[in-house]
């Protein structure tokens, strides 16, 4: 089987080759674009995505074997022309994107009420994030790519993704430990509450 370097030099003499290409990685394109998006959209971007490699497959780094990272670098800027969409699903994934992200911190809380608070906290923390942190940090988690691989998704030197990445676990851990000091507060009023008789 020849790598995606190979099927995509030869894609541009022989176009029906590159449908290789598109059976290797459809599913891992859709998968990141859905986890970001929403499945609403994720069919759109990843087709969009695959027509824009097509159209630039001749400019295609022959030199790096796997086209994923390239192929969800292409998608990273397709997701930005949603950014409105973008937005709205955030309300609707961010729990559930702050557990996948984190979910050390999660399986610390000691109850539901304290988890729902966490979340909340890394749901800001996430959105506070400059877009290209939390771009770098969305291939990192969901898209399953090594620093090298983002940095060639996002033409960066992987220095630049290793301290994006680094930015983003210390504002994460940091909205975490607000929220673990939150709790010692909480605990500290209830313990010292008035008993009535």
């Amino acid at each position: 089987m020849s790598p995606d370097n190979e099927v995509i030099e030869r894609s541009v003499l022989e176009p029906a080759v590159f449908e290789t290409v598109y059976a290797r990685h459809a599913t891992s394109v859709y998968r990141y674009v859905a986890q970001r998006l929403g499945d609403h959209a994720a069919e759109d971007v990843m087709s969009e995505t695959f027509l824009v490699a097509f159209d630039r497959r001749s400019a295609y780094d022959v030199t790096v074997p796997s086209a994923r990272p390239w192929l969800l670098g292409i998608a990273t800027r397709l997701m930005h022309k949603h950014a409105r969409l973008e937005a709205t699903a955030w309300k609707g994934m961010s729990a559930e994107l702050a557990a996948q992200i984190t979910p050390d911190f999660i399986e610390q809380a000691g109850a539901r009420i304290d988890a729902a608070r966490l979340t909340r906290r890394l749901t800001k923390a996430l959105r506070r994030l400059p877009e290209v942190d939390r771009d770098t940090l969305l291939l990192y988690a969901w898209g399953e790519l090594d620093y090298a691989s983002i940095a060639e998704a996002m033409h960066v030197p992987i220095g630049t993704v290793r301290s994006r990445l680094n930015r983003a676990r210390r504002k994460l851990r940091r909205a975490a430990v607000l929220t673990s000091t939150e709790q010692e507060t909480d605990h500290g009023r209830a313990d010292a509450a008035p008993q009535h008789a």
